[in-house]
C-alpha cells in the first residue's frame, strides 16, 4: 500500500522489490505444480539450502510492509477524507476480491486473500487503538503464534500490527537516517538465527509435518527475514544505493502487478517445459526466476517512466479513493 499525497519512501520500495524476488524464487515450483501429485522425497543439497535461506524467508517481510503501508495510507486518508476508515475498508474488500479470483482461477497458494481477511479483522479495528496497545499486541501475538501454531500464516496478524506500530511511532519516517541501528539489530538477529537454522537443518530430512520442524522453520524464517531487511538498510547507506534502487525499486513499486502476473508467467513456463515441476533442477528454477524477474523489471522500468504507478496499483487506488486518479506522469 502507498499513500497518495506524500513522498514515497525509497527504502520501502527497494525492500519490497527484494522480497518480491525471493517470493517468486520460492513459489515457482509450488505454482507450476498445480494439479500434480507432490512426490515426497529427501531434499537435494540445493533444495536444502533453499529451505534454509529462501523458502518462507520473504513472506514475513511482505507482511510487515503491508502493515506499514496500511498505516501510511491511514495517515494520508485522515488528512484528505472525511471517513478514512471507510476508504481503507474499500481497499481491503477490493484486495479480497482480487485475491479470491487469483485463488480460484490461478493458484490456491494465493496470499492476498489472507492479507485482506486479516486486514479486515485485525488491522482495521486496530486503528481505534492507541499506538502503545498496537505495539503491545504485536509483541504478544508474534511469539504466541509461534508457540501455539508454529506456522507462517499465524504470524500475519502480529506482523501486520508490528508494521503499523513502527509507522505510528515514526520509525518508518526515520528508516534511512541510521546505519548503526540496522547494523546492530541485524547482528543480533543473525546471532539468533544461526542456532535456529542449525536446528532446522538437523530436522530437514525428517517428517516435514513434525511440529519441531514447523517451529524451527517459522522462527528461522522470521529471524532471517529481519537479517535481510537490516542488511538492505545498511547497504542503502553505501555507494551501492543507486544500483539497488535501479534494480529493486521498479519491481517494488509495481509489486501487486508483478505478483499476480508472475503466476501467469510461471504457469505458462510450466506448460512449455512439461513434466512434473518437482523434478526440475535448482538451475532450472533459478533460470525461470531470472527470466521472469528480468522481464518484469524491464516492463516495470519502462512503464514507470511514463506512468506514476503500475496498472493494477492504479486500479486499486481508483477503487480505494472512489475517483479516478491521474496515471500519466507529470513533468
Amino acid at each position: 500500500m502507498t499513500s497518495p499525497g506524500r513522498p514515497r519512501i525509497a527504502a520501502l520500495d527497494i525492500v519490497r522489490g527484494f522480497a518480491l524476488c525471493g517470493i517468486l524464487l520460492a513459489n515457482i515450483q509450488p505454482i507450476a505444480n498445480v494439479g500434480n501429485i507432490v512426490v515426497q522425497r529427501s531434499p537435494t543439497t540445493g533444495e536444502a539450502w533453499m529451505g534454509l535461506l529462501v523458502e518462507q524467508r520473504f513472506f514475513p517481510i511482505f507482511s510487515l510492509l503491508f502493515g506499514i503501508g496500511f498505516s501510511l495510507l491511514l495517515n494520508s486518508a485522515a488528512d484528505r477524507a472525511a471517513r478514512p476508515r471507510l476508504l481503507l475498508l474499500r481497499r481491503l474488500l477490493v484486495l479480497l476480491a482480487v485475491g479470491l479470483v487469483h485463488h480460484v482461477l490461478l493458484w490456491q497458494g494465493d496470499i492476498l486473500t489472507v492479507y485482506a481477511i486479516v486486514g479486515l479483522l485485525v488491522l482495521l479495528p486496530s486503528t481505534w487503538l492507541p499506538r502503545w496497545a498496537v505495539a503491545g499486541l504485536a509483541a504478544a501475538l508474534i511469539p504466541t503464534s509461534l508457540i501455539v501454531a508454529g506456522g507462517f500464516f499465524s504470524l500475519v496478524p502480529g506482523l501486520f500490527l508490528l508494521g503499523s506500530a513502527l509507522t505510528r511511532y515514526g520509525v518508518i519516517d526515520r528508516i534511512e537516517r541510521s546505519t548503526r541501528v540496522p547494523a546492530v539489530l541485524g547482528l543480533v538477529l543473525a546471532a539468533g538465527a544461526a542456532p535456529v537454522l542449525w536446528w532446522q537443518a538437523g530436522l530437514q530430512t525428517g517428517d516435514p509435518s513434525n511440529s519441531d520442524f514447523s517451529l524451527s522453520f517459522a522462527v528461522a524464517g522470521l529471524l532471517l527475514a529481519g537479517v535481510y531487511v537490516c542488511a538492505l538498510l545498511v547497504l542503502l547507506r553505501t555507494p551501492l544505493r543507486p544500483g539497488m534502487q535501479a534494480v529493486f525499486a521498479p519491481l517494488g513499486r509495481m509489486a501487486l502487478t508483478n505478483y499476480l502476473t508472475a503466476t501467469i508467467l510461471v504457469l505458462a513456463v510450466g506448460h512449455v517445459l512439461g513434466g512434473p515441476p518437482d523434478s526440475w533442477s535448482l538451475t532450472t528454477v533459478f533460470l525461470i526466476a531470472g527470466s521472469i524477474l528480468t522481464t518484469q523489471w524491464l516492463w516495470s522500468t519502462l512503464w514507470l517512466r511514463r506512468y506514476s504507478q503500475g496498472p493494477l496499483e492504479w486500479l486499486w487506488r481508483w477503487a480505494t479513493w472512489a475517483h479516478r486518479p491521474p496515471l500519466r506522469r507529470t513533468s
